[in-house]
């Protein structure tokens, strides 16, 4: 149906004033003619992903750098406005009490990793884990893999030769050569260049901010360059914790859930953190303020959680919020709720069933009932909550059956309703690099030469 010519109108009026946000941007693409259509795009385009002289600036990383585009403007402006996140307390209580239930009838090491350490002291524990901790994005490996490696040659994590070898102190990690090796270089290099001019091991780090975990988050987290976000410094503390490395001291209660979009997808999906509108694109997330702001909420939301458990049953809880973070992220984040249920066909024969395993290539139901080879199809993944069979996926998960035994679905499900049809499996937001090669500093262009945009 074309658009009415007052609505027609009304639309070039909008875009004359260069209000690009209010017009039904698919009945304009979709009902009007070709050089309307042109105009739309244009507009759409300079509005949101290109800038110009005079634009302005903005100040991050202690750097100045021009704004991506008027919309970078108006998203910086108002971002927190039209997500208002909100910590549902209801919610937060009910999550306690499952946990409780977790923590009473499988004790506390249901919240606990606890590494292979191969029996290193806890000087050397501490020292292979800050090393590699800042190191510890895609394409690292586990701790006791590098705990092998101090084992074989502890040199290797020498202070001095990590200052002025860092690119064999990678290569010796077998980390040289992967993803973003420049950052990698420079965390090893700052962060070995700190504790030489203070004349310090990373074992010392604890007596040196006075027994405190603040401080020595602020210490690592203000220390420029070297790598140690929250969520990094956050998981280097909690181990250090945890492996008994350091005593309980001060302030380990104010160490927060490591937040990641796996405990942010948990604390979305069972409502503990709610947003006004579903999370934008990160393609339109310039400059990654919904995903500071939901990292920043998303603590906050599972420090309430803990707050909350602590409060009811002060006798039967952990010590800290940052120890629900292996059960949340690594159990029921990376694993129960995430699309790994496969439902498969077979080639042959038409039948159809669910599995645990993408990588299954035989139809399952030829070999039970025939002893039959039959090649059989993934046709989709889902969320194993959402069915029956997602006891297949949860008995035949070692890592979950390691740490829960008994469990057969997700303990939030009843929280998430997740087998409710009107059930919205609502995403966490995702992160564009603001600094680097396919980053948003690099990412734009002018109005007048068009082109540009981010890279894989």
């Amino acid at each position: 149906m074309n658009l009415k010519r007052k609505e027609t109108n009304s639309i070039k009026t909008q875009l004359i004033k260069g209000d690009y946000l209010s017009f039904d941007i698919k009945s304009i693409l979709e009902h009007s003619d070709i050089q309307e259509q042109k105009k739309t795009l244009k507009n759409i385009n300079q509005y949101f992903y290109t800038n110009y002289k005079g634009i302005g600036k903005i100040k991050v990383f202690e750097q100045e750098f021009e704004y991506f585009s008027d919309f970078h403007k108006f998203w910086e402006k108002n971002h927190k406005k039209i997500l208002n996140p909100t910590i549902h307390e209801e919610k937060c209580e009910s999550v306690a009490d499952v946990l409780h239930d977790l923590f009473v009838k499988y004790g506390k090491n249901i919240f606990l990793e606890l590494y292979d350490t191969l029996d290193l002291t806890k000087e050397e524990i501490c020292k292979v884990r800050l090393f590699t901790a800042n190191q510890d994005f895609r394409g690292s490996r586990n701790f006791s893999e590098f705990a092998e490696i101090y084992r074989s040659d502890p040199s290797v994590f020498d202070i001095k030769f990590i200052l002025e070898e860092p690119q064999t102190f990678l290569a010796k990690l077998q980390l040289q050569g992967l993803s973003q090796s420049d950052k990698r270089l420079r965390y090893a290099q700052i962060t070995a260049e700190f504790l030489y001019s203070n004349g310090l091991e990373p074992f010392d780090l604890f007596s040196y901010a006075n027994e405190d975990y603040l401080e020595i988050r602020k210490l690592l987290t203000e220390l420029k360059g070297s790598g140690f976000g929250n969520k990094k410094t956050d998981m280097f503390l909690r181990d250090m914790r945890q492996l008994n490395v350091w005593p309980q001291g001060k302030n380990y209660d104010k160490i927060d859930v490591a937040s990641d979009v796996n405990t942010i997808r948990v604390a979305l999906r069972t409502g503990i953190l709610k947003t006004d509108i579903p999370l934008i694109s990160s393609f339109l997330d310039i400059f990654c303020y919904q995903y500071v702001l939901l990292d920043k909420m998303n603590a906050k939301a599972w420090r309430r959680v803990w707050e909350i458990w602590k409060d009811k049953y002060p006798t039967e809880t952990i010590e800290s919020p940052c120890q629900m973070d292996y059960l949340i992220y690594k159990i029921i984040g990376k694993e129960l709720c995430k699309e790994k249920l496969s439902f498969f066909k077979c080639d042959s024969e038409g039948h159809t069933f669910f599995w645990h395993s993408s990588r299954n290539i035989t139809c399952q139901v030829c070999y039970e009932e025939k002893r039959e080879r039959k090649r059989a199809s993934l046709i989709f993944k889902d969320l194993p909550c959402k069915y029956q069979e997602g006891e297949i996926y949860v008995s035949r998960n070692r890592r979950i059956q390691e740490k829960l035994p008994e469990l057969r679905e997700c303990p939030f499900t009843k929280i998430c309703n997740s087998k409710d049809p009107n059930f919205v499996k609502l995403q966490p937001p995702k992160s564009i690099s603001i600094l680097g090669r396919t980053g948003w500093t690099t990412a734009m262009t002018r109005k007048e030469e068009g082109g540009g945009g981010l890279m894989s």
